[in-house]
């Protein structure tokens, strides 16, 4: 509610030095995607885990200087969006996707359909609220955390809805289901800006 991908090509033979480093350049694509998927097939929660605290520590970096335009950096802000990323989302997703996919055995469109169905009507709208108070808990700020459902969860869900169903689709129609959360990450950096904006908001008292 998260890519990776290597390019190809080297220089002809005749190309010397040229040729070499494109070869080079592909080559160390190639390595470090080797390794991720290395690492995603003996540690899959704990990649998950990480590259989601990664991710979730960016997307707070750009809302807080691209879209709240802060003229300081708030660090305990960024390391709770990054710890929540670490200990919520990736561990959440990867057993969520894992579940899902012991769940609806169908194939095919149908399958698809059916979890993107349970994913987005059920899962989706549950993390969203989970998150959303874990953060304004983690901030110390409990009090607020109804406040904070009633004005922003709707919004939340309802963008999760616009960004994530269109790519959840094709997520579950044509990734392996051990790929589904790496695929993820080509849209949750942009998840993970909305979210963080969202998530930061005043609570404006009614």
């Amino acid at each position: 509610i998260g890519g990776s991908g290597g390019g190809g090509g080297g220089g002809d033979g005749s190309g010397g030095g040229g040729g070499g480093e494109g070869s080079d350049g592909n080559g160390n694509k190639w390595s470090f995607l080797s390794w991720y998927l290395a690492l995603l097939s003996g540690y899959p929660v704990l990649t998950k885990a990480v590259t989601s605290a990664l991710l979730t520590l960016i997307g707070d970096l750009i809302c807080q200087l691209m879209i709240n335009k802060t003229s300081s950096l708030d660090k305990k802000r960024t390391l709770t969006f990054t710890i929540l990323g670490l200990g919520l989302v990736g561990p959440a997703l990867h057993f969520w996707y894992l579940y899902l996919s012991k769940v609806v055995t169908a194939s095919g469109l149908s399958g698809a359909v059916l979890r993107l169905l349970l994913d987005q009507f059920v899962f989706a709208p549950v993390f969203v609220g989970v998150f959303l108070s874990a953060v304004v808990t983690l901030e110390g700020k409990p009090s607020n955390v109804i406040p904070k459902l009633k004005q922003e969860w709707t919004g939340a869900v309802l963008a999760n809805w616009q960004l994530w169903i269109p790519f959840q689709f094709l997520n579950f129609r044509f990734v392996p289901q051990n790929f589904q959360v790496l695929a993820s990450n080509v849209v949750a950096l942009a998840w993970n800006v909305i979210l963080s904006f969202k998530a930061h908001k005043e609570v404006v008292a009614k």
